[in-house]
């Protein structure tokens, strides 16, 4: 259950100049374009079909500015946030594993103070997906919103069935607790390679993968 990263290119400054008068009820805009074409004489009239491309032209590049700024402006605020709660997750501290029968590993990082899991609800949770080289291959923080998922009933992979509800074992968590898990092949994808898209798989065959595990809260919209 991939990464990315943003740039922002900086235009060059336009040439236009704006002005808000403070003397009327609405905001007016002015714009000064240049154009190779010689003004003619006060007295002589001014041809319509030179001015018309330069002022589509000014109008254009204000547009241009306006909508630059906008994109700007409109950032959401929380994504450096979520950025820097997504990689710091790499790099939570070490604990012990212990291992099930089942060859599952695990450990806590925070136990929990909330209910367990039910079997067959759907929770939400947060995680940090990795190979086990420390490669992240996908993570819900980099998404900002956590996975909604049926716990217990095969719908996910059985390493995280088994390391969020417990059993052979292994405690259930907790919510609002942190646990580890190291999930060998069997109780992941086994031999075949998953998350595949016109022939490229993000999740190699016989693959180990670690998770770091926050169990924020059970879904609300559980039938009662």
């Amino acid at each position: 259950m991939a990464t990315s990263a943003l740039a922002i290119a900086t235009a060059k400054p336009l040439t236009h100049r704006f002005s808000n008068s403070k003397h009327t009820s609405s905001p007016s805009f002015s714009c000064s374009c240049s154009s190779s074409t010689p003004l003619p004489p006060p007295n002589e009239p001014k041809l319509s079909f030179n001015s018309k491309p330069v002022a589509k032209q000014c109008v254009f590049n204000v547009g241009v500015g306006l909508l630059a700024a906008s994109i700007l402006a409109c950032s959401p605020l929380e994504a450096d946030a979520t950025r820097i709660e997504y990689f710091a997750t790499v790099g939570e501290p070490q604990c012990e594993l212990n291992y099930a029968k089942s060859g599952l590993g695990y450990c806590d990082i925070i136990v929990g103070s909330g209910v367990e899991a039910p079997r067959g609800e759907l929770v939400n949770i947060h995680y940090t997906a990795r190979f086990a080289d420390g490669i992240v291959f996908d993570s819900t923080y980099k998404r900002a919103r956590p996975l909604t998922m049926r716990i217990g009933l095969g719908k996910v992979i059985k390493g995280l069935d088994q390391g969020i509800l417990g059993g052979e074992g292994v405690p259930p968590m907790l919510v609002g607790g942190k646990r580890r898990l190291q999930i060998p092949p069997n109780l992941a994808y086994g031999p075949e390679p998953a998350g595949c898209f016109s022939g490229d798989c993000n999740i190699p065959a016989n693959a180990t993968l670690l998770y770091d595990i926050n169990f924020v809260g059970i879904y609300s919209g559980n039938a009662k």
